[in-house]
């Protein structure tokens, strides 16, 4: 019996406006490559990691006003991230649709649990110690999740579950991330059409 095609799941996005330009490239089934430049280190270095434990490919180039603020910058990635994600997902035929891991960072634990349900929610109860990382300020991380999820059309839920030390904090909540839009990501061979007992997403 002929195995079926499926489409390749990438996708190319580009925003400019007068604050930020953002050039990303995302495949979702890939090796956790990423090639990421938005000028803010700490930011950069958590995009990676999201990549990594999604096993996405993940080409990121970005510039923004960041002499004023890293508020437009961080939010237009999450903007073009969210985008990408749900044209690759494409019409979601096949895909498992639900993923949840919990991820620890020595005493620090975050789970991220994900729906891709084409209906936008995000909830974030993450209480952090430090008001930034260097220059960054970590209350970005939850306007980048935000963007993230309502452009991508998808159900985000992230708890803190315990930590004391900011940037394990952070870095488990991206890790977790990572994790659970693998799961929900994946495509199962069971399953031909749409994960929904409506027959759409």
């Amino acid at each position: 019996m002929a195995k079926t095609k499926r489409a390749k799941r990438s996708a190319s996005v580009e925003r400019t406006t007068k604050e930020t330009q953002v050039a990303l490239t995302l495949a979702l089934d890939g090796r956790g490559a990423a090639r990421i430049a938005t000028t803010i280190p700490f930011f950069d270095h958590m995009l990676e990691l999201l990549a990594t434990h999604g096993l996405f490919d993940l080409t990121i180039k970005a510039r923004g006003d960041t002499r004023v603020d890293d508020h437009h910058l961080v939010e237009d990635v999450g903007i073009m991230l969210g985008k990408a994600l749900a044209e690759a997902l494409g019409d979601k035929r096949g895909i498992v649709r639900y993923g949840s891991a919990s991820v620890p960072m020595d005493e620090a634990l975050a789970t991220a649990t994900v729906d891709l349900s084409g209906r936008a929610f995000f909830r974030y109860e993450v209480a952090l110690r430090a008001k930034t990382i260097k220059r960054f300020d970590v209350q970005l991380v939850e306007e980048f999740l935000q963007s993230f999820a309502f452009n991508a059309q998808m159900t985000l839920h992230v708890v803190l579950e315990a930590g004391r030390n900011t940037h394990h904090c952070i870095e488990a909540v991206f890790k977790a991330i990572g994790r659970a839009l693998d799961a929900a990501t994946r495509l199962d061979p069971r399953r031909s059409g749409v994960p929904s007992s409506k027959g759409v997403l």
